[in-house]
């Protein structure tokens, strides 16, 4: 991240093994102990397919679907997401250009971390939310005619959310507000010429942040049954209905790969590396930031080539079959993509959320105290214990890739022959064993 101090807001991260003060070795051995005994039990006693994307959940009460549907729940939500979107704009073309500013904090803090949040406690908010279905929306809902191309899938988003985290993690000025405005004109921009030309295909399919809460919405308890209740069921029901398109491998290599980098980004062979980045032979931040890009391609590419062919590794399928795994597999991953982010992120969610919300409170730096918030002060619950902080980050990390295991576990049941349905999973379990075992190091700071 810069070290520009006008953005604090971006020094984030998770610190050396000294914030942690679980044993390295202690973690790794517990890891290794529950992904080796949850496999060894599911692979024992679990021998056919329990989960069901099909599956009903318990109903909730009939008034809470109508309550959740109604359009004036629908615009509320909808027109206060605008009005956030337009004070926020206030602050990105009239605010101060020093760490007062909200911006960077609405943008990677709120955003990317807030909205997969949301996503996992009450589905996939942003398709009431985002700004551009909404004012595709008072347009009429009308299109130009235009119709999604359906070999392009999710690859639209993958590309927006690398363009996301490109700007966070490989950019020369991550922090900078000219930036940041920048990349949300763009986005906008695309987004709403994409849905005025496709209609909402192009916002489900495209959008990256839709992609993203749909991902994460996919684990979550509450769910739509087949008759549009809402209602409570098995996660690992939800999970499958994960679609399957073109470019659903990328979307979450690209979730998991960059925030993995994030992490390995921090360390100081890294930093020094970096810093040591030449363009003909002279030291430029050009050179730098092609450092930092080859660098977060490799991460989000190890991931889609390693679970690609793990998923591929089984014998008893045609090359159809084969092809297909990838895609259907993909959503084995969202728990461990998922864990990692919120054991990455956790502190930064919920000590710098709170900095950048008392921000907004004045967004022009005038001395503005909306909703009384410029008194709040800051809670910083999480910092002050470190214990309590290590246990959940590292728990994060564990139950994501547990929960990973018997979802490719389940799944696998279901699309290999019975004579491969053990040795075709043994490739997919080494590389979610690498996958925890990394994490967990790159957690503690290598």
């Amino acid at each position: 991240m810069t070290s520009d101090p006008s953005v604090t807001v971006l020094a984030h991260g998770l610190g050396g093994s000294t914030d942690l003060p679980i044993p390295y070795t202690y973690a790794l051995v517990g890891a290794a102990w529950a992904l080796t005994f949850t496999f060894a039990a599911v692979a024992l006693a679990w021998r056919t397919p329990r989960f069901d994307s099909g599956k009903p959940g318990r109903a909730l009460p009939q008034w809470v679907t109508t309550a959740v549907d109604a359009p004036a729940t629908r615009w509320l939500a909808a027109g206060a997401a605008l009005l956030l979107t337009g004070w926020v704009a206030m602050a990105a073309f009239l605010g101060p250009g020093t760490a007062e500013n909200p911006l960077p904090g609405v943008f990677y803090v709120l955003l990317w971390v807030g909205l997969p949040a949301a996503s996992l406690l009450v589905g996939p908010v942003w398709r009431v939310i985002s700004p551009v279905r909404t004012v595709a929306r008072l347009a009429g809902g009308r299109t130009l005619g235009g119709r999604y191309p359906s070999w392009l899938g999710y690859w639209p988003a993958a590309l927006g959310l690398f363009a996301f985290v490109w700007l966070e993690l490989a950019s020369p000025d991550p922090g900078s507000i000219g930036a940041i405005r920048t990349w949300l004109l763009v986005y906008l921009a695309l987004t709403l010429a994409g849905t005025l030309w496709c209609g909402t295909r192009w916002s489900a399919r495209a959008d990256p942040f839709e992609v993203y809460s749909v991902v994460a919405s996919r684990l979550s308890p509450l769910r739509r049954n087949a008759d549009g209740r809402i209602a409570i069921g098995n996660p690992f029901d939800h999970l499958l209905s994960m679609p399957v398109r073109p470019g659903t491998v990328a979307v979450l290599s690209v979730l998991l790969g960059s925030t993995a980098f994030d992490s390995f980004s921090a360390m100081p062979v890294w930093r020094e590396f970096v810093d040591t980045g030449t363009l003909f032979g002279q030291p430029s931040a050009l050179g730098q930031t092609l450092l930092r890009t080859g660098g977060l391609l490799l991460f989000a590419g190890v991931v889609a080539g390693t679970f690609s062919l793990a998923a591929r590794a089984t014998g008893g399928v045609d090359a159809q079959r084969r092809r297909e795994l990838p895609g259907l597999m993909a959503h084995s991953l969202i728990p461990i993509v998922l864990g990692y982010v919120f054991a990455h992120y956790l502190t930064y969610l919920v000590e710098r959320g709170q900095e950048t919300i008392i921000r907004l409170a004045d967004p022009l730096d005038r001395g503005w105290n909306v909703l009384w918030l410029s008194q709040a002060e800051v809670s910083y619950a999480l910092t002050m214990h470190p214990g309590v902080l290590a246990t959940l980050k590292v728990g994060f990390v564990v139950a994501g890739h547990v929960a990973g295991v018997i979802a490719a576990h389940d799944r696998a049941l279901a699309l290999l022959p019975k004579r491969h349905q053990l040795t075709g999973q043994l490739a997919m379990m080494l590389v979610m064993v690498g996958y925890t075992f990394t994490g967990l190091y790159l957690l503690f700071g290598g």
